[in-house]
């Protein structure tokens, strides 16, 4: 079965299949087995071909939250439905929506200050880990929603962007 997922900024288009023992996961021309097993102290343990590592993993309707080897990750499953419409609408990354529940720990950008893709725009904390949310695109800060210290719940819109040539 063949699934989008967008990790950071980045989005990956994978399949899935079953072996005798896990899941095969197909990423470009490879093909890795995968499983997730939690043992009975309550320890999550991801194995990705040969490698064996605990995570921590947190869930919320189609977003996965992995901390792995002192990362933390949003990984979000995008229906492939949604993304055509997002793609469509042509501003799906003009609102940057709070990945998860949490609070502000610091803003990098003022309203009307021009931004690039991948230049850091705020940090946010839930579950005390730290997340950094960066520009999806170049373009001009057009709202900040949250100041430091406040909270938000998921998918609340964080900040606004408007193209570059508005500022003009």
């Amino acid at each position: 079965m063949h699934h989008a997922f967008k990790l950071g900024d980045a989005e990956h288009n994978v399949a899935l299949s079953r072996s005798a023992t896990a899941y095969r996961l197909h990423l470009g021309g490879q093909t890795l087995d995968v499983d997730l097993k939690t043992g009975a102290d309550g320890r999550a343990w991801l194995t990705v071909g040969d490698r064996h590592v605990e995570v921590v993993i947190a869930t919320r309707g189609d977003e996965v939250f992995v901390h792995l080897d002192g990362e933390a990750y949003a990984l979000r499953y995008q229906h492939p439905l949604d993304r055509l419409a997002a793609a469509a609408a042509g501003n799906a990354e003009d609102r940057i929506l709070a990945p998860m529940p949490g609070s502000v720990v610091s803003v990098a950008v003022k309203a009307g200050e021009a931004v690039t893709k991948g230049q850091v725009l705020l940090v946010m904390e839930s579950m005390k880990m730290e997340t950094t949310i960066t520009a999806p695109r170049d373009g001009v800060i057009a709202e900040i929603a949250y100041e430091k210290g406040q909270t938000f719940d998921r998918d609340a819109l964080l900040l606004s962007l408007e193209p570059m040539e508005k500022s003009a």
